[in-house]
């Protein structure tokens, strides 16, 4: 399995416009990540907690509904988030880069 998720965070993270790629497991820690550690740590706090907060918020504004992916657009980057009941997807990306394809 290992070979498996080396190989996508390979893929992912050649695509153009890819800045970043960190896995996290559901307590918001890093399992893989291509940042540096303390960068890594950062976005896993911040991240988790939005990700809580916004399946919370889909909950309550529908019971019968689950949160299933999230994008998040800044003037610099964009930061596509897959949650998972057991891990967390986070890439991160120029958006300029990208639309330049």
């Amino acid at each position: 399995m290992t070979i498996d998720v080396d190989e996508t965070l390979k893929r992912i993270s050649s695509k153009k416009g890819v800045k970043a790629v960190v896995i996290l497991n559901n307590e918001g820690q890093a399992i893989r990540s291509t940042m540096d550690h303390d960068i890594t740590k950062q976005y896993g706090q911040l991240i988790s907690s939005l990700v809580q907060q916004t399946r919370t918020t889909v909950a309550t504004l529908d019971d019968q509904n689950e949160l299933t992916f999230m994008r998040v657009r800044t003037k610099k980057h964009e930061i596509m988030i897959a949650p998972d009941h057991e891990y967390l997807l986070i890439v991160v990306q120029n958006p300029a880069e990208v639309m330049q394809q």
